[in-house]
């Protein structure tokens, strides 16, 4: 995750020499500002304010998507709030096309609604919502931590070590949106060993939801449900015990999903 050379301003999806219309041909997209170098994915700070900061070469559709999904996931976006398409791409500097090819992805990854009269608004979030996204994620990303588990190598382990301190080390420095990320890491490094790229497309589709659960249950004892079984997965796992760490990161989602179950969420149609 090195530094990438995105623009100072507008959506990072062309070269520092491309000064024309690019695909799309909307003129007045690629601006000629000064360019800087930026570390991504997730240690700048998001505001609204904030200029699209993505890497090169991702289409504007590929930026929209990934600049929307994240002010979902950390609430920049509320649950309920409308999505107007043209507000948001003048917002953002971009044609509506792009946008709404956003809109849809989102809306298939379950992070939009779209109503019969075709009005969107961000998905809500309920305590029985979050339950069953809990319990459909831990049937995937526990069935591709067990098919994964007997392939983990030395390698493995060592990046799995760096997804650890990453995690730690952005919940100590309050970087919900880069600690999070970390932790979906450290699962996916596992749940690739497996090989099954079918069982990784499924995780993927529930992920970005459950990364926004997480992002609404910030209370630190929460964290350390997820914390220390990271810690002490990765314990057995380099004792050689591969059973005993598929049963503790089991564990992992049983007493997350207790802790959701004594919280409180917003229901459809309470104030904000």
């Amino acid at each position: 995750m090195g530094g990438q050379v995105v623009p100072a301003h507008g959506v990072g999806v062309a070269s520092a020499t491309d000064t024309g219309g690019g695909r799309g041909g909307r003129a007045g997209l690629h601006r000629e500002d000064e360019w800087e170098i930026v570390v991504w994915p997730r240690q700048l700070p998001l505001t609204e304010s904030n200029a699209m900061s993505f890497a090169v070469p991702l289409t504007r559709k590929e930026a929209v998507l990934r600049r929307l999904r994240e002010e979902i996931i950390t609430g920049l976006l509320k649950p309920g709030a409308l999505i107007k398409d043209a507000e948001i791409a003048a917002r953002l500097g971009v044609s509506i096309t792009p946008v709404r090819e956003a809109i849809t992805q989102l809306a298939a990854e379950g992070l939009i609604d779209i109503s019969p009269n075709r009005t969107r608004q961000v998905t809500q979030v309920t305590q029985k919502s979050a339950l069953e996204l809990i319990d459909v994620m831990m049937v995937l990303a526990c069935a591709g931590f067990e098919w994964g588990v007997d392939n983990i190598t030395d390698k493995h382990l060592a990046t799995l070590h760096v997804k650890l301190d990453e995690f730690a080390d952005n919940l100590r420095r309050g970087n919900l949106t880069a600690a999070t990320a970390a932790g979906a890491d450290f699962s996916t490094v596992v749940i690739m060993a497996s090989g099954n790229r079918e069982l990784q497309t499924h995780v993927d589709l529930v992920v970005a939801r459950t990364l926004r659960v997480l992002a609404l249950t910030t209370e630190s004892d929460v964290w350390t449900v997820w914390l220390d079984g990271y810690r002490q997965t990765l314990e057995l796992l380099e004792q050689g015990d591969r059973t005993g760490a598929v049963e503790r990161y089991r564990q992992i989602y049983h007493d997350y999903r207790r802790r959701v179950e004594t919280m409180l969420f917003d229901e459809p149609g309470e104030d904000r």
